[in-house]
């Protein structure tokens, strides 16, 4: 079934297309609304005719049970009708505004993923999203209804096809239908959260579909952090012959421009080629850092943090992790501590002191060996037990500094740790957020001596000291202690890591990538054994095809192992 909106001009000159690629927050109606607006303002300053906005701009995404509560979808339909009354009353009645909201199913009384139009004053248009998904990251079958009918508009002569997100990964339903309506342009709007090498892969998958409906592709994606996902925009529009005409930078909002030039093209289905500005693709080092950073930063935003505080060891992970608070919210807003006990080394207390220096922080020194010799007094620790202690004391200084400050205390964990459980409950575990939870610790190294280049090309000092880079990784919480001594060395810990837990290799399957026995046994069982930590770690942003957490969820017992 076809639905068709028109409005009364037929001259098909073309259309300026704006595509506002910007950051909601999740049940911020009034917040999401008043930013549609100020784009929509600048967007029809540029003379645009046609601005579009994210998958679920108003409500924000993902809401999940959000959903379900009827006054929010009241509220939520109620702000849509408003903003078209004001973007008339300002003069905008004119241009064609495409957003993204929750709807409901009249029906049986349910959630959908919904695009509405707004347009001289009033909901001009809708669409509901046809496919949802039910993997990975989303829950989106649970929630919603599905919608039943494709939609082509008819803007000043111009045909467009819409579709949402998941509408144009899946074959057939909307797009096949609009293949045979001679649209001129396929419309979708998106939330695709960031992963590592995904890019190209939406690309290809536009350029696909551009050749199945022979019409240019606009594909416009959310950009921001929520909670543990970030959206990294990139919004982009492809031709025909997959040709990329427009791409948008990631990892920021932005109001891009792309003009569908259809004079004298009228029943041909060809757009005449008008690329417009296309951002140059990232690094892969610097995107995967752009995306820790802006999950930290819209974090604090949206819970009202303006500070964070974290131990600083001397060590990478805490160094990286404190550079990308920097970047997130500037130095003057970082509380670095340093906690030495009676093992710490001086080079790691200059390294630490140095890190701070370089990041403009906060620095202040807290020595753990006076709270444990009281602990101790009580307790008589020994062993693992005694180690703990060390680092749960830590815990406390970091958290009272949070209290005391109202600071984000950020976790400073990887990936490689928290899959083998190499990390301490209540300890170097406690904080809000872990912005590096989802990078191996080779990752960790890649990542910190990319941020170090990048410094150095812009005449900067480099943020990390290099000895935090190049010495061998330690707790130090015994004398002499190094990482490896409890795990296999990281450039083969990572490897056996990335295999068992991204590519989901079992057992045989690891043995057959030339792992030996030993190793492959004793990174299952840490893994395996380490869920129960795992459960209770701060989220963080994920950035890979698998985050713990997000969507992996190991056994906690040795009933299966291949």
């Amino acid at each position: 079934m076809t639905s068709s909106e028109s409005t009364p001009t037929a001259n098909r000159t073309g259309l300026l297309f704006a595509l506002a690629q910007i950051d909601t927050c999740v049940g911020d109606l009034e917040g999401n609304a008043a930013k549609v607006l100020e784009y929509s303002r600048n967007a029809a300053g540029h003379g645009a005719q046609v601005v579009v906005f994210p998958e679920m701009t108003l409500s924000g995404y993902p809401i999940e049970d959000l959903a379900f509560r009827a006054t929010f979808r009241r509220a939520a339909w109620q702000t849509a009708n408003d903003l078209a009354k004001r973007l008339q009353q300002e003069g905008l009645a004119e241009i064609f505004v495409v957003v993204g909201t929750v709807g409901t199913d009249r029906e049986h009384d349910r959630p959908r993923n919904r695009l509405v139009v707004l347009h001289d004053g009033v909901v001009w248009a809708g669409y509901d999203k046809h496919f949802l998904p039910n993997y990975g990251v989303f829950d989106e079958f649970r929630i919603f209804t599905p919608g039943e009918r494709s939609v082509v508009l008819e803007i000043h002569g111009a045909r467009v096809g819409l579709a949402i997100c998941e509408d144009i990964w899946q074959d057939g339903g909307p797009v096949a239908q609009l293949a045979k309506q001679h649209i001129d342009v396929l419309l979708t709007i998106n939330g695709s959260p960031y992963e590592e090498g995904k890019g190209h892969v939406r690309q290809e998958l536009a350029a696909r579909r551009a050749a199945e409906v022979n019409a240019p592709v606009i594909y416009l994606n959310q950009v921001g952090g929520q909670d543990d996902l970030v959206f990294d925009g990139g919004s982009f529009v492809v031709g025909t012959d997959g040709q990329l005409l427009e791409r948008s930078p990631q990892f920021r909002e932005d109001l891009g421009f792309w003009h569908l030039d259809l004079d004298g093209k009228a029943g041909e289905g060809q757009e005449a080629a008008q690329p417009a500005a296309l951002s140059p693709a990232l690094d892969p080092d610097e995107e995967v850092y752009q995306a820790c950073v802006l999950g930290l930063k819209d974090y604090m935003a949206k819970n009202h943090f303006t500070g964070v505080c974290l131990g600083l060891s001397g060590g990478i992970d805490s160094a990286l992790v404190a550079a990308m608070a920097a970047d997130a919210c500037g130095g003057e807003h970082v509380w670095g501590i340093s906690m030495p006990s009676m093992y710490s080394s001086d080079g790691s207390r200059d390294d630490a002191a140095d890190l701070a220096k370089n990041i403009g922080a906060h620095y202040e020194i807290q020595a753990v060996e006076p709270l444990f010799t009281a602990y101790q007094k009580q307790l008589h620790l020994e062993g693992v037990a005694a180690e703990n202690l060390q680092a749960r004391i830590r815990g406390v200084i970091v958290m009272a500094y949070s209290n005391t400050h109202g600071l984000l205390a950020l976790a400073t964990g990887n990936k490689s740790e928290l899959a083998c459980g190499y990390s301490t409950i209540y300890g170097d575990a406690v904080g809000g957020y872990a912005p590096i939870k989802d990078l191996l610790k080779v990752r960790v190294w890649d990542l910190a001596r990319w941020r170090n280049r990048q410094a150095e090309a812009l005449g900067e000092q480099p943020p990390i000291p290099e000895n935090s880079i190049i010495k061998p990784p330690s707790a130090e919480l015994r004398p002499g202690q190094q990482d490896s001594d409890s795990l296999p060395e990281y450039e083969l810990l990572d490897k056996v890591l990335a295999a068992y837990i991204e590519h989901a290799h079992g057992r045989a399957d690891l043995l057959k990538d030339g792992f030996d026995p030993e190793t492959v046994d004793t990174v299952m069982r840490l893994v395996d054994r380490a869920e129960w930590k795992r459960r209770q770690y701060p989220l963080g942003p994920k950035v890979t095809a698998l985050a713990f957490g997000r969507d992996r969820r190991l056994p906690v017992t040795n009933a299966f192992r291949e």
